[in-house]
């Protein structure tokens, strides 16, 4: 239970760092996260690396006034891009720990998630 508290933590943290300014505006925001403390085989593992997946989203995606009609739909657009592009990682990442006989060259303990 401590480890998860642990990367919601990590995450903000780095997301206090990941602040955006004008010479950063065109390169994209990204999060990593992390999956080495989950049992991917499990529905219980995949859940939560899909819900940590998703709360990196909204992170990289973070836009100030999202009450504007036009910046709201921005963001939506861009938290569903970036767990869209994330997902061949998530599959790879799981599709491994189903069949642990089959070694994913480089492979990480982790998933970069980037807002765009």
């Amino acid at each position: 239970m401590l480890k998860p508290l642990l990367v919601v933590a990590a995450v903000l943290a780095a997301s206090a760092v990941v602040g955006p300014t004008v010479s950063q505006a065109a390169e994209p925001n990204s999060v990593r996260v992390s999956y080495a403390d989950l049992n991917l085989a499990s529905a219980t593992g995949q859940h939560t690396l899909q819900r940590r997946i998703g709360f990196a989203a909204v992170v990289v995606c973070e836009i100030e006034d999202s009450r504007d009609m036009a910046l709201a739909a921005a963001t939506h657009a861009c938290r569903t891009t970036a767990v869209a592009d994330a997902r061949p990682a998530y599959d790879a990442a799981v599709g491994a720990a189903r069949h642990p006989s089959v070694e994913v060259i480089g492979a990480a303990s982790s998933i970069t998630v980037v807002g765009r």
